[in-house]
């Protein structure tokens, strides 16, 4: 009897530990995914790159696994540009785009590259992505102006590419230089939770695009105040740091040339990394907050915010 004991509370340890199993596949199975692309900005980095183990992440505040960082060089890993031009810009523009078309002709040669202006809160594309570099070039014309209208909201504009991105190839970096002064005529105030700002941000989160923003004057009479100036790009500096871009704006003048921040874009093209991960928040597609610690000498800009999903059953 004292064996049978002994042997039936064996049984009973045994049938907890495999009841255990599904509980610890379950949490696993709450994992969530994601990926972004973030780029060294400056710093002195070893020879064989940033090493993983550099690396401290968290997602939404809480620790994260990073599973995959890789180097974005090479053949093997494809570019999309897309410069998108406020359509209310101020005809002046047109000294700067020499600079514009510089930048285009001298992208990489795995870049693929289009040119759409901001109309009427869309994004209107006078062609496709393409390598074809003198294509691209001949898409670059002066703005139609006229004011807010023309471009309605820049922020309208960015969400429609995002929604609406001219390709389908999800391993591509998707770049955007967007040239703007950010102002909103929907929403003239200064608001960092102004709704299409907001929207125009998870919009470019969940397409993968990485924002730049280079600053130049609309025609609207808003954009020509010291006060329109500071907010429009307050506000479109949301985006770009969301999306790990960069903003480019000094004060409130339109600036002298365009190719000292062109140049800069290049440089981070040249360096960017793939960084995916695994983390437990939440048990749905969503929304998070990204914060990247590199233990290097190293300065690198990462999105502020991504988007997950449940780890594919």
């Amino acid at each position: 009897m004292r064996m049978d004991r002994i042997q039936l509370a064996a049984l009973a340890v045994a049938g907890s530990l495999f009841a255990a199993v599904p509980a610890v596949a379950s949490d696993n199975s709450n994992q969530q995914l994601g990926s972004a692309v973030v780029t060294v900005v400056s710093g002195s980095e070893n020879p064989g790159g940033i090493p993983q183990d550099a690396l401290h992440l968290k997602v939404d505040g809480k620790d994260s696994t990073i599973t995959g960082w890789s180097p974005l060089r090479g053949p093997q890993s494809t570019v999309e540009m897309v410069v998108l031009i406020d359509g209310g810009a101020r005809q002046s523009i047109g000294v700067q785009l020499s600079d514009v078309a510089k930048f285009i002709q001298g992208l990489p040669p795995n870049a693929k590259v289009a040119v759409a202006y901001m109309e009427n809160g869309r994004a209107v594309f006078g062609g496709p992505l393409s390598t074809d570099r003198a294509a691209a070039v001949r898409e670059l014309h002066l703005p139609l102006g006229g004011g807010a209208g023309v471009s309605a909201s820049p922020y309208f504009c960015l969400s429609d590419l995002a929604k609406h991105w001219p390709s389908n190839d999800a391993s591509a970096r998707r770049e955007v230089v967007a040239i703007t002064d950010g102002v909103d005529y929907y929403n003239m105030r200064y608001d960092p939770e102004d709704p299409y700002v907001q929207a125009a941000i998870q919009d470019s989160v969940r397409a993968h695009l990485i924002v730049y923003g280079i600053y130049w004057r609309s025609s609207g009479f808003v954009d020509r105040t010291n006060f329109g100036a500071f907010s429009g790009q307050s506000l479109f500096a949301e985006v770009t740091q969301a999306t790990g871009g960069n903003s480019y704006w000094e004060g409130n003048g339109d600036p002298v040339s365009f190719e000292p921040y062109l140049s800069d874009i290049d440089h981070r093209l040249a360096n960017q990394y793939e960084l995916s991960f695994m983390t437990p928040v939440g048990g749905k597609p969503q929304m998070a907050s990204l914060k990247l610690k590199v233990a290097a000498q190293v300065k690198v800009d990462a999105p502020e915010q991504v988007y997950v999903h449940p780890v594919a059953q």
